[in-house]
């Protein structure tokens, strides 16, 4: 992308609105705009980070053996009056009405429809285990959304749902997710902790938060320090194998959130390992049993013949919601600090001298090496104007390239998340750039 053609509307002050850093850096860095409150429209670079989020999300779901269908946003009311969450649900629900008057909603989840859509193909055990997911854009009339992304009215969610014939089996598909979940934003160059939490409205007496620890994260959490050192990307797992052995290691060591903190509990932790922090919620799952498939007389034939009422989970990623919690996980004074597995780009070329035969020559050559994933400030800005873009941006690397070290034929590489410099010639600087 060649900035003097992009659309990418920076702001150079903080609008009023924006009360936490990520909310003012992705306005700042042109992400995203506001059209009414809660709701944004995503902006050509903040759409490729979301895009990016969304296919790690969808390739660690299909690994872990999830298939994913795409349900609609509307939803009839008939099924959440079957389940009998239609009046419960408050005001955040949408609802609304049809030429035909009848009642509809924006779906906020879809525990009742993929329940519906499932129960029409399942008629016998032979047809579970099944996991099925899809990424979409949801809506809750939050009260007083804030916070950008973090907190809006509209959101872009991974919401999955299990269906399985016992408890056993259904609590292996919860260790699952559980998994595919840690590797899911270890990938992305996250570190979210799992922590015991409360079912709330989805219901059942198994759920888990996956939190990212920021020092602007919106609750306060408790941790022990082993949970930070762990990489679960240092073995593939076994999706059909026994996974208790792993989940066993986050979920015997002390993590809770505030609501669900233990102080006696806390106190038996060693000191030195005591970790208190503030996080932010990215994934929550749930083992909820036959709540939704039993209220919505969903049975199959056993395998003795007699009617077995499936057990179901369900599994949330805030696709959206992880474009902001990245931020505040990763960021500095002058700007976003992406990690690169999710940044829009990686390489910023900055041409200090536009017109320069050398200059011009040498930015070319480089951005023609990597046209997908370089952005090229040809722009006839001062220097400290592209330097400045370049850090609010966060593009992992920065290409300085000079008069004097076009010359040359030399790059100056910058990383981003450390302020490291050295000076390379083109061939090294792509070696490293894609190594």
């Amino acid at each position: 992308m060649r900035l003097s053609r992009a659309f990418l509307p920076t702001l150079k002050e903080t609008p009023a609105e924006a009360q936490i850093a990520s909310h003012r850096l992705m306005l700042r860095a042109g992400m995203v705009r506001q059209t009414s409150a809660g709701i944004y429209a995503w902006l050509p670079l903040g759409l490729r980070v979301l895009r990016k989020i969304e296919n790690i999300v969808r390739e660690e779901q299909g690994r872990a053996g999830a298939q994913e269908i795409l349900m609609p946003t509307i939803q009839p009311a008939e099924l959440w009056q079957r389940s009998g969450r239609y009046d419960d649900y408050g005001k955040e629900m949408l609802r609304l009405r049809d030429r035909h008057d009848r009642e509809m909603l924006f779906g906020p989840t879809n525990e009742e429809m993929v329940t519906d859509l499932f129960s029409s193909f399942a008629k016998s055990y032979r047809d579970l285990p099944r996991n099925l997911f899809h990424i979409q854009w949801k809506f809750r009339d939050e009260v007083r959304p804030r916070f950008g992304v973090m907190r809006g009215r509209e959101f872009l969610m991974k919401d999955g749902y299990s269906f399985d014939l016992s408890p056993e089996a259904a609590r292996h598909s919860y260790r699952q997710m559980f998994v595919a979940y840690l590797r899911t934003f270890a990938r992305m160059g996250l570190k979210a902790i799992p922590m015991r939490a409360d079912t709330g409205p989805i219901g059942g007496d198994l759920s888990h938060e996956f939190i990212i620890l920021a020092e602007t994260g919106e609750s306060q959490v408790y941790l022990h320090r082993e949970l930070l050192d762990f990489d679960p990307l240092a073995e593939s797992p076994d999706y059909a194998g026994d996974l208790t052995p792993q989940v066993e290691f986050w979920t015997r060591r002390y993590a809770a959130t505030e609501e669900l903190h233990d102080e006696a509990a806390w106190n038996a932790v060693p000191e030195a390992d005591r970790v208190a922090a503030r996080g932010i919620e990215v994934g929550h799952i749930f083992y909820f049993g036959t709540k939704y498939s039993a209220s919505m007389g969903f049975q199959v034939a056993g395998p003795d013949g007699s009617p077995v009422t499936p057990e179901m989970g369900s599994y949330g990623i805030g696709v959206s919601r992880l474009v902001a919690a990245a931020i505040e996980a990763n960021h500095d004074e002058a700007g976003i600090k992406w990690p690169d597995a999710i940044a829009p780009f990686k390489l910023a070329i900055l041409n200090l001298k536009p017109g320069d035969a050398a200059c011009d020559a040498l930015c070319e050559q480089l951005y023609a090496a990597l046209p997908d994933d370089a952005v090229y400030d040809d722009r006839g800005e001062r220097a400290g104007a592209k330097f400045a873009d370049a850090d609010l941006l966060g593009y992992p690397w920065q290409a300085v390239i000079g008069p004097r070290g076009a010359a040359a034929g030399r790059v100056e590489l910058k990383r981003r998340a450390t302020g490291e410099r050295q000076e390379l010639s083109l061939d090294d600087a792509l070696a490293k750039l894609r190594g």
